[in-house]
């Protein structure tokens, strides 16, 4: 298959996947899409890491490392990859942007590859995976991430393979970030085990994880209240 089947194929991937007759639907997605929604979200991670390491200096290198794994996903993506490749958004697509379904008569900027809400999500989402180890949280994580990729395709902003590229980077990136935090936190702090049943094998308490996902379904009931309203708008 060649590279303008594979572009025309994204683009019939985008029509099946983009927007619906639901007004529900619309203000879910709207409050899902947005970065100030998951607030609560960052700030329990951050709780679990404060709570979970013994030193500012452990703290500041998790932060440092997060910072870093953004800067490069999101913000290399925003400022480098999308005005360098210059990709168009399926909503100023030439050829689709017409029959695009769009929510709010939100658009995004002109260039959609690659999907920083993918890389950026996923990268967060990888990170702390290799950071606590707890399968219901990095279950949470990616779980999130993924709703937060659909939210694009629906609003039409992003094409599937937007979106899959953001995912790939956004893991890569998160592990070789991850990897060099690994190796600085061992140097100079050491790399305990933790064995007991109650802690991640890094040393997370168990139950932390059901902070952070508490506060991901409150966050989801908020999101289909707030829908709820938008019907009435």
């Amino acid at each position: 298959m060649d590279l303008e089947s594979l572009i025309e194929l994204d683009r019939q991937l985008l029509l099946m996947l983009n927007g619906s007759p639901s007004l529900f639907l619309d203000g879910l997605v709207k409050t899902l899409t947005s970065a100030l929604t998951w607030i609560p979200l960052y700030l329990s991670l951050f709780y679990i890491v404060l709570k979970n390491k013994d030193t500012a200096s452990q703290i500041a290198l998790i932060v440092v490392s997060v910072v870093v794994c953004l800067i490069l996903t999101g913000t290399v993506d925003d400022v480098i990859v999308k005005p360098l490749v210059g990709r168009w958004r399926p909503t100023h697509d030439p050829v689709i942007g017409s029959v695009v379904d769009i929510v709010n008569d939100y658009r995004g900027g002109r260039f959609g590859f690659f999907s920083a809400h993918a890389c950026n999500t996923f990268g967060i989402a990888v990170f702390f995976c290799w950071l606590v180890r707890s399968s219901l949280l990095s279950t949470a994580l990616v779980l999130w991430s993924l709703i937060n990729c659909w939210t694009r395709l629906y609003l039409g902003v992003h094409f599937p393979g937007d979106i899959l590229c953001g995912l790939i980077w956004g893991a890569i990136i998160a592990s070789i970030v991850y990897f060099i935090y690994y190796r600085l936190n061992c140097r100079l702090f050491g790399g305990n085990r933790f064995v007991s049943s109650q802690y991640t094998r890094t040393g997370f308490l168990r139950a932390d994880a059901d902070i952070v996902v508490s506060v991901l379904l409150l966050t989801f009931i908020y999101a289909m209240l707030r829908a709820c309203l938008f019907l009435y708008v």
